[in-house]
């Protein structure tokens, strides 16, 4: 990773937020090395257009196992950190299941469970395009925290498409918070739900995220997922 990550903040950030942003975690080289190998097919495990599904459009690129080695360095090196995180949230929200500390030691769990399909992915999209709100939660074993990287540099590169994340508390109309990166800044963000206090404790609220109309150019953004899918 090429910034040291200050933990205590994503924290808190992901606590009164539902995200947190890390800035810098790619350098300018590294967006356009893993934008600029889109359409090397021999990277990747499948394509998906979204509009083909309801998903919105645009599509993206699942890739393939072995992933590359700065993908899968920067795939282990994120999950230990959040791994607390996720295991906190659990014990706020009443969940049991708890999260090892090393990355491997969780995919041989979903891999024993039949979630052997990697999910780390590169999305792309082009005047026009949007990703609904969604979830990526792909089997039984589900990682509560993920993480997207932008690629591409807002203004130049692209126009529009805003990362967008809606919080559905019991009882409340849900809230949307609109996430403004660079290129290589990360946002970190729950996958399914997150615990927030209220009167009574803690409570479950439900996320969703998505990318808003893209207006001019295009957006690639790498996608983190810690869970494997079925």
């Amino acid at each position: 990773m090429n910034v040291a990550i200050e933990w205590d903040r994503v924290g808190a950030d992901l606590d009164a937020h539902g995200c947190a942003v890390v800035e810098g975690l790619l350098d300018a080289q590294q967006c356009r090395a893993y934008a600029g190998a889109y359409d090397d097919e021999a990277r990747y495990r499948s394509r998906v257009v979204m509009e083909r599904h309801g998903f919105g459009r645009g599509e993206y690129r699942y890739f393939g196992y072995p992933l590359p080695a700065h993908l899968a360095a920067l795939r282990e090196g994120l999950y230990g950190p959040l791994a607390r995180i996720a295991n906190r949230w659990h014990g706020a929200m009443g969940i049991a299941t708890r999260f090892p500390a090393r990355h491997d030691e969780f995919l041989a769990r979903c891999h024993a469970a039949g979630q052997e399909r990697p999910t780390p992915l590169i999305l792309r999209y082009g005047e026009g395009d949007y990703n609904c709100l969604h979830q990526d939660l792909y089997g039984e074993h589900v990682f509560p925290l993920q993480v997207a990287v932008l690629l591409s540099q807002p203004r130049d590169d692209f126009t529009g498409g805003e990362f967008v994340l809606t919080e559905q508390r019991p009882r409340m109309q849900s809230r949307a918070e609109v996430v403004g990166l660079g290129r290589g800044d990360a946002v970190i963000f729950p996958v399914n739900q997150r615990p927030v206090n209220g009167t009574r404790g803690a409570c479950r609220v439900t996320m969703r995220h998505g990318v808003s109309r893209v207006r001019s150019g295009q957006r690639h953004t790498l996608g983190i997922i810690f869970h494997d899918a079925e």
